[in-house]
């Protein structure tokens, strides 16, 4: 498939391609330099748990998750 670089460096991937493979607008990924002219792209694995404070902070109930006081987790 081809695609072109945009004067702002970006390049698009087709979107048959996007499909395919469950890409979606804000997924990271790296690039690397194989040789001159060749490049490989892989797509970023999220971190574990990556996103999860900004989902709960997200909950619609406001104070709905609160702190809660470290010395209260402690075991009995």
């Amino acid at each position: 498939m081809k695609t072109t670089v945009s004067s702002k460096g970006q390049i698009v991937l087709p979107a048959e391609i996007r499909d395919q493979d469950r890409i979606e607008p804000g997924q990271e990924f790296e690039v690397e330099r194989i040789d001159r002219g060749e490049y490989r792209l892989k797509r970023r694995s999220p971190l574990p748990n990556e996103g999860v404070v900004d989902w709960l902070l997200a909950c619609p109930e406001k104070d709905y998750f609160v702190p809660v006081d470290s010395g209260s987790t402690d075991t009995l």
